[in-house]
């Protein structure tokens, strides 16, 4: 049952404003519980080698590079620079690529080139940041006055995944802080999480479940408001029960796509269609399909970074949500990031036609094949850029290709740090034995 907080404010401000514990050391900020076996390997000095150098950033180390850029209208940050657009074509190969990049390296000199940047892409789990924006619209709008009050809700209300979060294959890692042991198991309908944590299983290792558990919560905020701090998984299950399922669509079209409309997203540029998980479906339907373009995706990143996703409070929490310290895939598994500082989410979505080819694998459909990568990347150095990438390259699994294509990225902007580096070669892409659990 979720229960209202009683909150004094000051003591918050104290213990979460000015003390520096996420995201590695982010366990008492946030009680996500993967965060504190990580947190004692380094403590212990226990050799951990998931996640390399990059992933080590401290919580006060996380912050917005573009809070100088106050326009609302980020098309003005869109020039192209003609020599950086240059570059990058050249390195960008022919056929189904599609890509929006920006060097924030020099705020006061941004660089920007772009490739078919208006293409449109099924996002795959690139869409779970919609509902990570939408959880944290809806609670802004709950607690309009106290960004401390919101992050205590994400920590403390815990709700159970019932048939919400079933029929994902993907796995969730669960950690018995007692027992000292990690656990990695499907989603089952008796699991109980913070929000805080769903928001981390949706994200760090992109589960579906978790991701339409977090999509019905924001529907609930949205629905119930003051009240959903009453209410609890009866009162939830009745209304979803009792309410018509055209007004539930319509709801969660809604409650995930307006904040991008208000961040002037255009429906054309990214939307998302409905919930990660089936059972569900019984109730809420889908409207409209998800799509999303590099250009789409660049504007929410740009935001971000302003500080202009909800409020910059909210836009440096989503920032450090993002942040990788899990294993690395695809584009972010490039060796000329191990250094680097990644704020990623990969999104993929194929389909095979085995009359055509009974041999078609995962991630190399022959029907269609969405591989997509947004990133951030912040080198020690200064060196700071983000990049969306999409494609649909078929009979090809493209993990491969966005890493090497990420190297020559990085390349071409971190231009002088890696000039003594041995040449990138494209390589074959090694997945991790639990790859497969992001979509």
């Amino acid at each position: 049952m979720k229960k209202k907080y009683l909150l004094i404010l000051a003591a918050i401000a104290i213990s979460f404003g000015f003390v520096s514990y996420y995201p590695i050391d982010g366990y008492e900020y946030t009680g996500i519980k993967r965060l504190y076996q990580i947190r004692q390997f380094q403590k212990d000095s226990v050799r951990y080698t998931r996640i390399p150098k990059g992933a080590y950033k401290k919580w006060s180390d996380i912050k917005l590079n573009l809070t100088n850029k106050t326009t609302d209208s980020v098309e003005e940050l869109f020039t192209v620079d003609k020599d950086f657009d240059r570059k990058i074509r050249r390195i960008t190969p022919g056929g189904a690529y599609s890509l929006a990049i920006m060097d924030m390296s020099d705020t006061e000199n941004l660089r920007y080139a772009e490739h078919r940047k208006n293409v449109g892409y099924q996002p795959g789990s690139v869409g779970k940041i919609a509902v990570l924006l939408a959880v944290f619209d809806q609670l802004a709008k709950l607690c309009p006055d106290s960004h401390a009050e919101r992050i205590e809700y994400l920590k403390k209300i815990k709700v159970t995944s019932r048939y919400w979060g079933l029929g994902d294959h993907h796995t969730i890692p669960i950690y018995d802080i007692e027992k000292d042991r990690l656990t990695k198991r499907k989603v089952v309908a008796s699991d109980e999480f913070t929000l805080f944590e769903w928001l981390d299983h949706m994200v760090s290792v992109s589960n579906n479940g978790a991701a339409s558990i977090m999509y019905r919560e924001a529907m609930l905020m949205a629905a119930f408001g003051q009240d959903y701090f009453f209410l609890d998984e009866e009162k939830a299950e009745k209304y979803f029960k009792e309410t018509s399922r055209d007004s539930l669509t319509n709801l969660a079209n809604t409650v995930v796509n307006q904040p991008l409309r208000d961040l002037g997203i255009t429906e054309n540029e990214w939307r998302l269609g409905g919930l990660f998980t089936r059972p569900p479906g019984r109730y809420v339907g889908r409207k409209g399909g998800s799509i999303g373009t590099p250009k789409g995706l660049m504007k929410f990143l740009v935001k971000l970074e302003q500080g202009k996703v909800i409020d910059e409070a909210s836009s440096l929490e989503m920032k450090r949500l993002l942040y990788l310290t899990d294993r690395r895939i695809r584009y972010a598994k490039s060796p000329r990031l191990d250094e680097a500082a990644v704020y990623f989410k990969s999104g993929s979505y194929y389909k095979c036609d085995r009359e055509k080819d009974p041999n078609c694998g995962s991630y190399a459909g022959n029907v269609f094949n969405y591989m997509n990568s947004v990133i951030i990347v912040e080198h020690d150095n200064g060196v700071k850029y983000i990049v969306c990438l999409m494609t649909n390259v078929l009979n090809k699994n493209s993990a491969g290709a966005h890493m090497y294509l990420a190297s020559k990225i990085d390349d071409v902007i971190n231009e002088t740090a890696n000039i003594s580096k041995p040449e990138v070669k494209e390589e074959k892409y090694i997945e991790d034995k639990d790859e497969s659990s992001d979509n």
